[in-house]
């Protein structure tokens, strides 16, 4: 792998070479290079999960100030599942990066799902270990956390009852929802949708259903009251 070009990308320069190479290391590779002084990066997958829901934890805790702990737990899930951990490997084409052995190569290891989310955390375990909890934080402030505020994981969030749980809190106060416009051809449309509190419009919402839009609308006016 080419340390010097991967910290380039990421704009990390870590202390500990060996370190960032472990991580991208498989355990097929190390099999077949024995002559070699190789370790593979199972145990820093072990300790990256742990990083990862507790970094995930604190951004949930503190961002979202309203939300109850269990829908605090479903969306940590939602994020640090294996198909979240693909997508955020795939982004950064942490497959290129991957030491493979020939065999795991050539059938198709460097493209599968659980190899890339495996990859992904075992570097947050060595970006911990190199250069601590703060650098990991950065880090996940520049490629997973802004996933979470656009609204990549709000299938797994019933935005639409937390605000009324929040609403209920003040009296004489009504939500209603309003899809305001419909776009696109009947194959691929997006709705717009409107959150009204007190005939005031307190969020808009995009999506490819109105219960999505309305979700969305509902997650603008959640930020919206807790900021």
């Amino acid at each position: 792998m080419n340390v010097a070009q991967l910290e380039k990308q990421l704009d990390i320069t870590f202390k500990n070479h060996k370190l960032l190479k472990q991580a991208f290391t498989h355990s097929s590779y190390v099999n077949e290079h024995r002559e070699e002084v190789f370790s593979d990066n199972e145990r820093l997958e072990f300790l990256g999960d742990a990083v990862l829901e507790l970094g995930v934890s604190q951004y949930l805790y503190k961002k979202n100030t309203a939300m109850p702990e269990g829908e605090m737990t479903k969306l940590r899930a939602s994020i640090v599942c294996e198909p979240s951990l693909v997508n955020f490997a795939r982004d950064l084409n942490f497959g290129d990066h991957i030491l493979l052995g020939k065999g795991e190569e050539q059938t198709g290891g460097r493209e599968r799902p659980a190899l890339l989310a495996d990859v992904f955390e075992a570097f947050l375990g060595a970006l911990y270990l190199d250069l601590g909890f703060e650098q990991v934080l950065k880090f996940l402030e520049e490629h997973v956390f802004p996933k979470i505020t656009t609204g990549a994981f709000s299938h797994a969030m019933d935005y639409k009852s937390q605000l009324q749980e929040l609403i209920q809190q003040y009296r004489n106060q009504v939500v209603a929802y309003k899809i305001v416009e419909e776009k696109g051809p009947s194959h691929n449309k997006e709705f717009v949708a409107q959150v009204i509190i007190k005939d005031n419009i307190s969020g808009v919402g995009i999506g490819r259903t109105k219960k999505e839009a309305e979700q969305r609308a509902a997650k603008a006016a959640l930020d919206k009251f807790t900021e």
